[in-house]
């Protein structure tokens, strides 16, 4: 096979591989349009709490995170759950779906409908919020004290998506 083939060729299989799956339909956005993009670091923390069996269990309490686009931090992402970009906007929403993370050890992926906007700004019109490519961030094991916290770190990507 000569150069002039081999080339082309090689870009005809390297294409499909950079398409993006589909998402699960659980957390899939049709008719919606991507606003922002960005990568979040950060923790899931946990609190020891009494189960309705009476035993202790680690109960998920709330995410504490950095919002990162390009390797600089544009915002953060808490409790509630909220978003806050730094030029002011926020969102709060609400899960309406989710599906599993790749590993038994990822937080699920999520579909979430914002039910509030603060401020004004790059996260104003967002509707939908999607949490994708978890990676980390589930608490396994026995808790003996009711009260204590620990935190997984986690990492995911946030996509914010506004309806057409």
């Amino acid at each position: 096979m000569s150069i002039k083939l081999a080339v082309p060729c090689l870009l005809l299989l390297a294409g499909p591989a950079l398409a993006a799956d589909p998402l699960p339909d659980a957390i899939a956005a049709p008719g919606e349009t991507v606003v922002l993009s960005v990568h979040a670091e950060g923790a899931q923390v946990y609190e020891c709490k009494a189960g309705i069996d009476g035993k202790l269990a680690w109960a998920f309490r709330e995410p504490i995170a950095t919002l990162l686009s390009e390797g600089k931090t544009i915002g953060r992402h808490y409790a509630g759950p909220n978003w806050e970009h730094a030029d002011g906007s926020a969102v709060a929403a609400k899960a309406a779906g989710n599906a599993p993370g790749t590993t038994a050890a990822d937080i699920p992926w999520l579909k979430l409908e914002v039910t509030t906007h603060r401020g004004s700004g790059v996260l104003t019109p967002v509707t939908t919020v999607q949490r994708i490519n978890t990676h980390g961030g589930k608490l396994e094991g026995s808790c003996d004290k009711a009260g204590d916290f620990k935190s997984a770190p986690y990492s995911a990507d946030y996509v914010f998506l506004k309806k057409d």
